[in-house]
């Protein structure tokens, strides 16, 4: 597989175009921010513990029938990833009350949901990433009402899946933030990434932030902790 030309240059990932037009290559980096971009650094191990964390998660997934966009893994900060035409809303479930849900609802952090809640955000960072509503999506054609339906569905099934599997590794599930695309015939798949960036995991004794928090909040051993879930879930590194 030859790597050519870059494609897309995110906060944290870069893309690249390969010698087949179907296949890319997803490049995690080091670098990490938060607040939209307002605050950056780099953190030595990050990309490799995520993309690896990243490509576990992944076949966890489609072990249990949810379709990714992940190919193989090509090296310590490089995966094989299917191209999709990718959708521009982030599929935010929550079990328990954190981050913007506690500033907007003034609810407590911690709090445990009955059942998940579930809202989309605009990917838009000059915005802010505003939430949207399916009226929204199906007004402005960025999906349309079956694909919106396709989304929901696998979410709430990745949200069960990973609920249990990070409940055997001694950790909690706060919520997490997913994004879908289109392959080439249609199907709704699921791409970019699942790892400690996108999510929040706290230890379910001590309620301990195992996730991206570490870096937002100042609290240090970003990728230490990263490392502990890994090691916890049985990710090879």
């Amino acid at each position: 597989m030859e790597k050519r030309a870059e494609l897309y240059r995110g906060k944290a990932k870069t893309v690249y175009t390969t010698d087949d037009p179907n296949l890319l290559i997803l490049q995690f980096r080091n670098d990490t921010s938060a607040f939209d971009g307002e605050r950056i650094d780099q953190l030595a191990r990050k990309g490799m513990v995520n993309n690896k964390f990243n490509h576990f998660i992944m076949n966890k997934l489609e072990a249990a029938g949810i379709p990714t966009q992940v190919e193989a893994l090509l090296s310590d900060e490089e995966s094989l990833v299917k191209k999709l035409d990718m959708i521009p809303v982030e599929c935010v479930v929550r079990n328990r009350a954190a981050g913007s849900l506690v500033r907007r609802l003034g609810v407590e952090e911690g709090k445990v949901f009955d059942k998940p809640t579930f809202e989309f955000f605009l990917k838009n960072d000059a915005l802010h990433d505003p939430m949207v509503n399916e009226y929204h999506i199906e007004a402005f054609g960025w999906a349309t009402a079956e694909q919106i339906a396709g989304m929901k569905q696998l979410t709430f099934k990745v949200n069960e899946v990973l609920k249990a599997l990070f409940d055997d590794a001694g950790l909690v599930l706060v919520d997490f933030k997913l994004e879908f695309g289109l392959d080439a015939d249609g199907n709704i798949v699921l791409g970019d990434e699942f790892s400690p960036d996108g999510c929040r995991l706290w230890d379910k004794e001590t309620n301990e932030k195992m996730d991206k928090d570490r870096f937002r909040q100042g609290l240090g051993g970003v990728v230490e902790a990263y490392e502990a879930v890994a090691n916890r879930l049985g990710v090879p590194l």
